[in-house]
C-alpha cells in the first residue's frame, strides 16, 4: 500500500476510472467516492494525503465539500473542473482549494500537481518540526506544534497556504515579501506572473484576522512592493 492515499470525488465514471487506474499504478492509494455525500463520509473514515474534487457533483455540491473538510483539515485540495472561468477559479480557492485543474486535463498533468501539492505540504511538515513551537502577533498567536491560529484566544482556521503566509510573515516581522517572493516561497514553484493567486489568498486571510481588511493591522501592503507583516504594539 501507498504511504499516500488520495480520496477522489468524481461522478463521472470514465474519469474517475481512467485517474484511479493511472494513480494506482504510480503507487498511490486511491478512495473514490461519486457523489458529494460520499465524498464526507469516507473523509471522516480515514486519513488522506490529498483530495481531488470534481466541483459538479450530486447530493452534496463540491464546493459545499470543500467547506466541510476544510472545518477540520488542511489536507490540499484539488478541484477538477469544467468551469474554467476566473470567476470560478477564485471562488475556488478562496472557499480553501490548493490547486485548479480545468477539464480537459491530461493525467500526466493531474500526476505532477499531485506530487507538487503533496510535496509541499511534507517540507512544511518538516521545517515545522524545527521552528519555534509558538509565533505571536499583536492578538494573534500561531502554534507550530498543533497548526492552530488563535486571535484574542478565538480559534481562527486557515487553509495550509493561508497558514503558510502569515507563518513566513510572523516568523521574519520586519521584512517585505513581493507577491514573486510569497509565491516561490509558499507555492515553490516558478512564479509566472499570476498574481490572482496571492491576490486572493492575502485578501481571504486578511478576512479572517483583520478587524477591517480594508484597512489591515496585520498583514500590510507595501505599494509597489508587495506584503509585510505589521508593527505591533
Amino acid at each position: 500500500m501507498s504511504q499516500h492515499k488520495i480520496l477522489l470525488v468524481e461522478d463521472d465514471k470514465e474519469i474517475s476510472e481512467m485517474l484511479c487506474n493511472y494513480l494506482t499504478t504510480e503507487n498511490y492509494d486511491v478512495v473514490c467516492a461519486g457523489d458529494g455525500q460520499e465524498a464526507c463520509r469516507l473523509f471522516g473514515e480515514a486519513a488522506f494525503s490529498l483530495v481531488l474534487l470534481d466541483l459538479m457533483i450530486p447530493k452534496i455540491s463540491g464546493m459545499d465539500v470543500m467547506q466541510h473538510i476544510r472545518r477540520g483539515s488542511f489536507v490540499p485540495i484539488i478541484i477538477l473542473s469544467a468551469k474554467d472561468s476566473e470567476t470560478d477559479k477564485t471562488l475556488g480557492l478562496a472557499l480553501g482549494a490548493d490547486d485548479y485543474i480545468t477539464k480537459p486535463f491530461s493525467v500526466a498533468e493531474v500526476l505532477a500537481r499531485i506530487r507538487a501539492n503533496i510535496r509541499r505540504t511534507t517540507q512544511y511538515d518538516i521545517s515545522a518540526s524545527d521552528a519555534p513551537a509558538i509565533l505571536r502577533a499583536g492578538e494573534v498567536t500561531m502554534n507550530l506544534s498543533d497548526y492552530t491560529v488563535t486571535k484574542s484566544g478565538d480559534r481562527i482556521e486557515l487553509t495550509v497556504k493561508e497558514f503558510e503566509i502569515l507563518k513566513l510573515l510572523m516568523q521574519n516581522p520586519k521584512k517585505v515579501y513581493t507577491k514573486e517572493q510569497l509565491y516561490g516561497l509558499v507555492w515553490k514553484d516558478a512564479y509566472l506572473g499570476d498574481e490572482n493567486a496571492v491576490n486572493v489568498h492575502i485578501s481571504r486571510l486578511r478576512n479572517k484576522i483583520e478587524e477591517d481588511s480594508r484597512n489591515p493591522r496585520y498583514i500590510l501592503t507595501v505599494w509597489g512592493i508587495g506584503y509585510k507583516l505589521g508593527e505591533m504594539p
